[in-house]
């Protein structure tokens, strides 16, 4: 069964998508079989894979509210070697219509549960905000990774997503689990980026990923194109980083 992983941080601007879209087609390209679910109602991650998330026959909106089964709004995308379950604005209307229900946060683990199976990992991009989408997002999570920003607020971000992670660990999902923290956007000339990177080392330990993110323009480039830094440049620091997060992950999960 697929490992479901929340690529998830309540602070914004920090890579988020630029992670699920990469690390997605990064394990991708090296075999695995990976469904990416785009939980944002901006629709980045979906954009970002060559998607026109304005000609959706369905979305995942469809899925979380029950009129569609997640099989059905599955699209393949190939170049990106991965299959996308995509999101546009719609997606607003399902937060609001699951607020109201008592089964709400389980909607997404529902909809994945016949699935799983067929994938080695799913990887979900969620918003910047803990709203009823990233409650979903997590609750049908095996594991997290937080990309962190190696700037001076990074810490005090970190704190809170930890504070849900406990909070949804204790009343909606016993088995998840941190599965590391992602230094992104790092620029090894910049001293506080480096004293960032050395704080979270020594305050979270195993925890942050030997991987490290570099601020690379391939990266800002590629979603543009409609492709991951991958595809759009194979020899980038980028995707270099990218592809050595993929390896580690799968040594860590062991998938």
């Amino acid at each position: 069964m697929g490992r479901v992983i929340a690529i998830a941080n309540q602070k914004g601007g920090v890579g988020k998508t630029t992670t699920s879209v990469n690390l997605a087609a990064a394990l991708g390209r090296l075999g695995k079989k990976i469904l990416l679910i785009d939980l944002d109602p901006q629709g980045n991650a979906t954009v970002s894979v060559g998607v026109d998330k304005e000609q959706l026959n369905a979305s995942v909106f469809e899925v979380l509210v029950g009129e569609v089964k997640a099989r059905a709004a599955i699209i393949q995308v190939e170049r990106a070697h991965l299959d996308l379950l995509p999101a546009n604005g719609n997606l607003t209307a399902a937060e609001v219509a699951l607020l109201e229900e008592d089964m709400g946060p389980k909607r997404l683990k529902k909809a994945l549960k016949k699935i799983r199976q067929q994938y080695d990992a799913i990887v979900i991009d969620c918003p910047p905000t803990l709203n009823m989408l990233t409650l979903n997002a997590l609750t049908a999570a095996d594991g997290v990774i937080v990309p962190v920003q190696c700037e001076y607020f990074a810490l005090e971000g970190l704190s809170a997503l930890m504070g849900t992670v406990d909070t949804i660990q204790d009343q909606l999902n016993p088995d998840l689990h941190i599965d590391g923290l992602l230094r992104t956007m790092h620029d090894r000339r910049n001293n506080l980026a480096n004293d960032v990177s050395n704080e979270l080392v020594n305050h979270f330990g195993v925890k942050v990923l030997q991987t490290i993110v570099p601020r690379n323009v391939r990266l800002a480039e590629a979603p543009s194109h409609g492709e991951s830094v991958i595809d759009y440049d194979p020899s980038s620091n980028g995707a270099i980083a990218y592809l050595a997060l993929a390896k580690e992950w799968i040594r860590k999960s062991k998938i």
